[in-house]
């Protein structure tokens, strides 16, 4: 009985039977092999050793913050990765599934792109932020109705710790979208307040009291000079508006020079008897770097 030729081309090859013949039959795919590892491993070799100091050291010259370094450091572990194995498919010869892989992570991006649209928001604000600066980790910040000190800034999200020690995670969009204050920017900080006295008190000795108890108070610059104007004459008081600027404001000094400033002029007029029927009351603090705001 003749064997058609196509069942005698469709025999498995045979087992090697000695090392000669191993290597004739698999040689040229163990040569890739080898060459696949030894790409991946020389790729990975440089990037850790090389790639990765001379990138921090660019960073650093740069001036840039522990976020921006903590961020790159996080992305060029997958970076170099992904270098690493398109190398390694290279230099073994497996060009075709680097092309396939490219439109398959095409094919991804394209997918993600649509269903995440929210999340690449926040990454591209991530990356305006940190390349702005509108703050910076360890500054206090206002944003709608949230108050409290950076802790950290990701590429999606940014984390801040409130003064009653919570931490709220506050998507980057919604940072940068909305308007964010920064007290504690700038070299100089002023802040406002109204102190209510009565009609039938003498208006400029009460200013005398207040420039006074501005002047014994440390934490309150004396250029430029506080300042007091009448800006209210409502149904039962006088309303004074005290002026007076702080330098280099932190949370924990400026609130508490604040309190103090208004507690001693309290006191002062309890003592002189100048009668304050209306509660002290705060004003938004404004911001300048030498004192021109008016």
């Amino acid at each position: 009985m003749q064997i058609p030729t196509t069942v005698l081309l469709q025999q498995p090859d045979p087992i090697p039977g000695s090392l000669t013949e191993l290597l004739a039959q698999y040689g040229a795919l163990v040569g890739k092999a080898v060459a696949f590892v030894v790409g991946l491993i020389a790729v990975l070799v440089i990037g850790r050793i090389v790639v990765r100091p001379v990138v921090m050291q660019v960073l650093d010259r740069g001036g840039h913050d522990a976020s921006v370094k903590s961020l790159a450091s996080s992305l060029l572990g997958p970076v170099i990765w992904v270098l690493a194995l398109a190398v390694a498919f290279t230099v073994a010869g497996f060009g075709s599934v680097i092309a396939a892989l490219g439109v398959f992570a095409s094919a991804v991006a394209l997918a993600v792109g649509f269903a995440a649209q929210d999340l690449l928001g926040n990454f591209v604000a991530g990356v305006f932020i940190l390349k702005d600066e509108p703050f910076e980790v360890g500054d206090w910040i206002e944003v709608g109705d949230i108050t409290g000190t950076v802790e950290d800034i990701d590429l999606r999200v940014s984390r801040i710790r409130t003064f009653d020690n919570e931490r709220i995670t506050v998507p980057n969009g919604t940072l940068a979208n909305n308007a964010v204050t920064n007290p504690v920017a700038y070299e100089k900080l002023r802040q406002k307040f109204v102190f209510g006295i009565g009609y039938d008190d003498d208006i400029d000795h009460a200013k005398e009291v207040i420039l006074d108890e501005a002047a014994k108070n440390d934490g309150i610059l004396d250029d430029p000079e506080t300042s007091i104007r009448v800006t209210e004459l409502a149904d039962s008081y006088v309303g004074l508006q005290t002026r007076f600027w702080i330098d280099e404001p932190a949370r924990s000094d400026f609130v508490k020079t604040r309190s103090e400033f208004v507690q001693a002029v309290k006191e002062r007029c309890d003592a002189e008897t100048i009668d304050m029927p209306y509660p002290v009351r705060d004003i938004t603090g404004e911001i300048a770097v030498d004192g021109e705001v008016a």
